[in-house]
């Protein structure tokens, strides 16, 4: 399936613009990836853990739209927001939310 952020497909004609999908994971950290990740904080450098489980969040909420968009008989995803929160208490988990316009296009 074609996911784009942008509004149309260049080259290409949207037929019918199906309505909006959604997709959203939230996963938790433990406590030896949140030990982890706030010594690198400090001693400087990327956290590994963090970026996979970012990774994880991302891919979960990409499958969840393309799922919904080909229910709905799509085959693209336009104009796609990708966006991360950190909720929870003390923002032990993390939130990824993927939206975008299911549509037909030739």
């Amino acid at each position: 399936m074609l996911k784009t952020t942008t509004p149309s497909i260049d080259g290409h004609k949207i037929e019918q613009y199906l309505g909006v999908v959604v997709g959203e994971a939230i996963l938790g950290a433990n406590i030896f990836k949140d030990l982890f990740g706030s010594i690198t904080d400090v001693i400087g450098g990327r956290s590994g853990a963090y970026e996979r489980e970012m990774g994880k969040a991302r891919k979960l909420a990409f499958s969840e739209i393309e799922a919904e968009a080909r229910s709905m008989g799509a085959n693209a995803i336009v104009g796609i927001d990708l966006d991360y929160e950190v909720v929870g208490e003390k923002g032990g988990m993390m939130m990824v939310s993927v939206s975008g316009t299911a549509v037909r296009y030739r």
